[in-house]
């Protein structure tokens, strides 16, 4: 169990990393997307599927992940609806504020998706679980985007060191979430394996090397992006006993992306289109 956490760390510190230098470089709406391609989903779910040799869990795993990315999206959300909200606090101040304040969210609403998806499925399918998820993400990540925002790019070089930093930020979050859901397990472990540690990783970063600005406006295209990674889940629970763990992960990977990242790029090019026109 330690070598699979210390494995998932190192995975989840070199993606933290990626995503928030794509945002960097091309803005929120080209990096909040690339950022939230499916990645580390496609190692979880091969681990559970060859260590559980149990299609039920499989299935329920991947239902679950697809209700988690819903509680992740509304965890986002925070981090555009609270600082409007908030005095003009010093940068620091206002970061450990609004850390505190998403966390404490998305803490709340996991806890409530844990205990009502055991109530609700228990003895009996999650499928609904899974659609019903991909259902809400697509929903309010199109609301989040109806009406476009300013995506900019950074303007400030990140050093090296910046950037090593976010990759054992994020890689310490995840590795302590796994082991912790090894550990612990029941409610605990299903909180701990939705825990957003690239999401806070990248909202964090981005607002101390680049301001508000960079990451206020990769909120939204992260937002419904991440419908891609729920997409996958859904997908692949039916995909990976098919056709096999590494032919059905590709599917369900070029399926999700296929049928939800592309669409994204289109719908947030043509409410970026409509909102030049009206202003002009």
């Amino acid at each position: 169990m330690q070598i699979d956490a210390a494995l998932g760390a190192a995975a989840a510190g070199v993606i933290a990393v990626a995503v928030t230098w794509s945002i960097e470089r091309w803005g929120g709406r080209v990096g909040g997307l690339l950022g939230t391609l499916p990645s580390t989903i496609i190692p979880a779910s091969i681990g559970i599927y060859e260590t559980s040799q149990d299609i039920d869990v499989f299935q329920s795993s991947m239902d679950a992940a697809s209700a988690g990315m819903l509680v992740n999206a509304l965890f986002l959300y925070s981090w555009r609806f609270f600082p409007e909200r908030l005095p003009a606090w010093p940068l620091p101040r206002l970061l450990v504020i609004m850390s505190c304040l998403s966390l404490t969210l998305w803490l709340v609403l996991a806890v409530g998706l844990v205990l009502t998806s055991e109530w609700v499925f228990q003895g009996g399918s999650s499928r609904g679980l899974g659609w019903g998820g991909l259902a809400a993400v697509l929903t309010i990540g199109a609301v989040a985007t109806w009406r476009s925002t300013p995506a900019p790019r950074g303007t400030r070089r990140v050093s090296s060191f910046a950037l090593f930093g976010r990759g054992v930020f994020a890689a310490s979050a995840i590795g302590l979430a796994i082991l912790l859901s090894a550990w612990i397990g029941g409610l605990a472990a299903g909180v701990a394996s939705i825990f957003p540690a690239m999401f806070l990783t990248a909202m964090v970063s981005l607002w101390w090397s680049q301001g508000r600005a960079v990451p206020g406006g990769a909120v939204g295209p992260m937002m419904l992006g991440s419908a891609s990674v729920a997409a996958y889940a859904v997908i692949a629970r039916e995909a990976v006993p098919a056709y096999g763990v590494w032919s059905g992960s590709l599917f369900a990977w070029v399926l999700a992306v296929s049928l939800v990242t592309v669409p994204a790029w289109k719908w947030l090019s043509w409410r970026r289109s409509v909102s030049m026109t009206t202003k002009v």
